[in-house]
C-alpha cells in the first residue's frame, strides 16, 4: 500500500465511486458481501487499492497546504518540482488555532513579534508522497489564498 486506507467515513461518503470501482473489478455488490465474509484479505486488498488511487488523486490536485500551531504557522506551496514555504513564528501571547488571534495575524502581519522565514527545496521522494507526510502529520489542504496573501507581503520587503 503506498498510502493509509480511507477511513470509514471517508470510504462511506466515497461509496458510488468504491461501487464504480468494484463494477470495473468485476464484482458487484453480492460478491463483495462474500468477499468480505469468506476472504477478507481479498477485501482489504481491494479497499487497499482503491485508497491509493484515491489519493493519488487528491495529492496530484494539491497545490497549498496549511499547519497551524498556537503560535507558528507553515504554509506551503507544493508545485510539480518543489515545495515552497513560508513560516511565521508569533513571538507573542497570541494563539492562531483561536478566531481572536488568527484575525490579530492578519490585522498585524508587520508587527515586530512576526517573523517571517522563506525557503523553497526539490523533493526528496515522489512529489505526492512528501505531500501525505505532511497531511499525516496534521497539514491540511487549502486553496492557497493565506501562501499567497503572505507571498505578496514577504515578497516585498
Amino acid at each position: 500500500m503506498k498510502y493509509r486506507q480511507l477511513t470509514k467515513e471517508q470510504f462511506e461518503g466515497l461509496h458510488e465511486e468504491f461501487a464504480r470501482f468494484l463494477a470495473s473489478q468485476n464484482i458487484d455488490k453480492k460478491e463483495w458481501d462474500e468477499l468480505k465474509k469468506e476472504k477478507p484479505h481479498v477485501a482489504e486488498d481491494e479497499m487497499n487499492v482503491f485508497s491509493d488511487v484515491v489519493w493519488d488523486d487528491v495529492l496530484t490536485r494539491t497545490e497549498y497546504l496549511e499547519h497551524f500551531s498556537p503560535n507558528l504557522v507553515n504554509l506551503f506551496k507544493c508545485e510539480e518540482n518543489e515545495m515552497h514555504r513560508i513560516v511565521i513564528k508569533i513571538y507573542k501571547e497570541i494563539n492562531v488555532l483561536e478566531q481572536e488571534g488568527f484575525e490579530w495575524l492578519l490585522k498585524n502581519p508587520n508587527d515586530e513579534a512576526i517573523e517571517f522565514l522563506r525557503g523553497s527545496k526539490a523533493y526528496q521522494e515522489e512529489r505526492n508522497a512528501e505531500i501525505f507526510d505532511l497531511i499525516e502529520k496534521g497539514s491540511t489542504i487549502s486553496k492557497g489564498e493565506l501562501y499567497e496573501y503572505f507571498d505578496r507581503l514577504t515578497s516585498n520587503s
